[in-house]
């Protein structure tokens, strides 16, 4: 055993520093026992969802509100909102515009302390080969798989069910590949 450095014990004070900023529920007495604090945020979060719920059936339910680009606004609107906040300080994020590094930067800038672990073209070559290979082993139980799975999908059945089987012959490209001859592919109206 050896003493911390300084960096793990500026780390470990960070997390208890964070632990009671954002969770905030060290302000309240005993905040697990069925205290106010619990019974309030539940209560506020139900709030919120059944006022967006609200909000959605108004519009005619989620395809209505799709049409109309209700979600689409929100997220945008909701993103700006974020994006001030975060930039003004009202809303906090750690290391971001508090409990920042000693040295003014926020953390994760500049060199990571962990290098990011790439793969190489020969890594990827290997790993598209081992897929093929893969599916030219299973070419015949893969089409038969697939079509049940197409089946289950168009007729309403247990799609779940034909699914398992068919992910262990089929690659995750085939099994979308099917599903988009099957149902066709979302396209966002912009």
């Amino acid at each position: 055993m050896t003493t911390p450095s300084e960096e793990s014990v500026r780390r470990a004070l960070a997390i208890q520093l964070i632990i009671g900023r954002e969770w905030g529920l060290a302000m309240n007495e005993n905040p697990l026992s069925g205290s106010f604090i619990a019974e309030e945020l539940t209560d506020l979060v139900e709030e919120a969802v059944l006022a967006e719920f609200e909000r959605i059936s108004a519009r005619g339910g989620v395809l209505g509100a799709m049409e109309t680009g209700y979600q689409r606004g929100r997220i945008q609107d909701e993103s700006m909102l974020y994006e001030q906040r975060k930039h003004d300080g009202s809303l906090p994020i750690v290391g971001v515009n508090t409990f920042r590094a000693p040295d003014g930067s926020a953390e994760g800038t500049g060199t990571p302390l962990i290098p990011l672990s790439r793969g190489t073209e020969e890594e990827k070559k290997s790993q598209l080969t081992r897929v093929r290979d893969f599916q030219d082993r299973h070419r015949e139980e893969a089409s038969a798989a697939l079509a049940a799975l197409q089946d289950a999908a168009r007729c309403g059945g247990n799609v779940f069910e034909a699914l398992m089987p068919a992910a262990r012959v089929c690659s995750l490209q085939q099994v979308t590949e099917a599903f988009f001859e099957v149902g066709g592919q979302y396209r966002r109206n912009v």
